[in-house]
C-alpha cells in the first residue's frame, strides 16, 4: 500500500485505526498522521507488542482496508 495514499486519506482512516487499535489516543492518531512507521511504533507502545507483531497487524489491516485506498 502506498504511504502517500495513506497520508492523503488519513482523515478518512483515523476512525478505522482507532477501531482496530482501541488503546491509541486521539493524540496518538494525530501524531501518526498516516505514517506507517509511526503507526507501528504507537501500536507497539500502546498495545505492548513486539515490533514484528505490530508490523504484521498493520500489514493485515492494510490488506483488509486496501479497497479504501
Amino acid at each position: 500500500m502506498n504511504e502517500d495514499r495513506i497520508q492523503g486519506n488519513w482523515l478518512k482512516f483515523k476512525g478505522k485505526v482507532k477501531e482496530a487499535w482501541g488503546k491509541l489516543t486521539d493524540d496518538d492518531v494525530d501524531v501518526i498522521a498516516g505514517r506507517r512507521d509511526q503507526l507501528v511504533g504507537k501500536i507497539q507502545e500502546r498495545q505492548g507488542l513486539a515490533k514484528d507483531v505490530a508490523e504484521q497487524q498493520v500489514a493485515d489491516w492494510e490488506k483488509k482496508n486496501a479497497y479504501h485506498w
